[in-house]
C-alpha cells in the first residue's frame, strides 16, 4: 500500500503530525522506537492543560488518541534507511520491511551529550536539567549551578539568573568566557568557577554539593547543564536536506526542507527550548504542509515540486 506520509519519530512533534494527518484522512505510519531524549524526565512543563505531566503518560495519551483514526498506524520500529525513488520514498525498518510513501516528516529530535563529569547522569532529570523554561520554576530562589564547558556558558547563566539570585557557573577546567563577559556576570552577582569538577554529591538524584579538584565543596541545590547536541536519527538516507548552524535540519516556515516531499519539525530542526508545546506546534504545521502538497498534487496530476518551479 502506498502511504501518504511516513512520520519518523514518536515524540510530541511526530505525534501531533500524525494526529493532524489522521484527521485529514491521510494514510500515515508513525515510526517510534521508544527511545526518547527525555527518558529521564519525570515531569514536562509549559503545555497548557498538560503542565507537570509525565512524558511517558503524554505519549500514552497521544498514541491512544491516534488509535481513533483508522488511517494512522504506529510501527514500534527504528527506521534503518530512507531512499528516494523517483517521486516516492522507500522507508526500510531494522526488521527489513519496506514502506512506500509520498511524503516524509522527520521528527526524530536531538540527542544530548552531557559533559564528562563523574555522577552527572545520576542527577540529570532530577535536580540538573537542560531547559530553564521547563524546570526553572521548580528550582526558583535556590542556590543553583550552571554547568557549561563551552561558549554557551554565558548565555545559559544570563537565562538562569531569571530564577535565582544565587548562581555559580562551573566550567570544569575550561575557560569559556572573555574577560569582558566575566566582568559583566560578576557585576550581576554571578560567579564563574573554572576549576575542574571531580564529584557531584547528593542523594537519590538531589544535588547538595559540587566537589572541585582542590577538594573544595560548594553547596548547590540543583541547576542546569549546557549540553552538546547531535541528531538522534541514525538512519541512512540520500535525502539531501541541509543542516543549519545548530546542527538541525534546515526548513522554511512551513517545515519544508530543500528536498521536495521531505519535512522536519520539533527538536530535530533546532536545538532550542525543548518544550512539548513548541514541538507539537511544529508537528502540526508539518502535517498541514504535507496535506497542502497532497491536495495540489491531486488537482494538478503531478507532484507539487514539479509544478512550482523554483520553490
Amino acid at each position: 500500500m502506498l502511504l501518504d506520509c511516513a512520520v519518523i519519530g514518536g515524540g510530541p512533534a511526530g505525534l501531533n503530525a500524525a494526529l493532524v494527518l489522521g484527521r485529514s484522512r491521510r494514510k500515515t505510519i508513525l515510526f517510534d522506537d521508544n527511545k526518547p531524549r527525555n527518558a529521564v524526565t519525570q515531569e514536562s512543563h509549559g503545555f497548557i492543560t498538560r503542565d507537570g505531566i509525565d512524558p511517558q503518560e503524554f505519549k500514552r495519551i497521544g498514541q491512544e488518541e491516534l488509535s481513533r483514526y483508522p488511517d494512522v498506524s504506529i510501527e514500534k520500529q527504528r527506521v534503518h534507511r530512507i531512499i528516494k525513488d523517483h517521486t516516492y520514498f522507500s522507508v526500510e525498518t531494522e526488521d527489513g520491511r519496506v514502506f512506500k510513501t509520498k511524503k516524509v516528516i522527520i521528527a526524530t529530535g536531538f540527542k544530548e551529550i552531557l559533559p564528562d563529569i563523574p555522577q552527572i547522569k545520576e542527577f540529570y532529570g532530577k535536580s540538573l536539567f537542560g531547559c530553564p523554561f521547563c524546570d526553572g520554576w521548580e528550582l526558583r530562589d535556590r542556590p543553583l549551578a550552571v554547568i557549561a564547558v563551552d561558549q554557551k556558558a554565558v548565555h545559559m547563566a544570563k537565562l538562569v539568573s531569571n530564577w535565582t539570585d544565587d548562581l555559580i557557573v562551573f566550567t570544569n577546567g575550561n575557560q569559556v568566557a572573555s574577560p569582558e563577559e566575566k566582568a559583566l556576570l560578576t557585576r550581576k552577582g554571578i560567579k564563574i568557577n573554572e576549576k575542574k569538577m571531580i564529584s557531584l554529591i547528593g542523594e537519590e538524584g538531589r544535588l547538595r554539593k559540587i566537589q572541585l579538584e582542590d577538594q573544595t565543596e560548594i553547596l548547590r541545590a540543583g541547576g542546569f547543564i549546557a549540553s552538546e547536541w547531535k541528531q538522534a536519527a541514525t538512519f541512512e538516507s540520500d535525502l539531501g536536506y541541509e543542516i543549519n548552524d545548530q546542527g538541525g535540519i534546515k526548513t522554511d516556515s512551513m517545515q519544508r526542507t530543500k528536498t521536495p516531499g521531505v519535512f522536519a519539525c520539533g527538536d530535530t530542526r533546532i536545538a532550542g527550548p525543548s518544550q512539548l508545546i513548541m514541538a507539537a506546534s511544529e508537528g502540526s504545521m508539518a502535517a498541514i504542509s504535507v496535506n497542502a502538497e497532497l491536495v495540489e498534487e491531486k488537482f494538478s496530476g503531478q507532484p507539487e515540486h514539479q509544478v512550482e518551479k523554483g520553490r
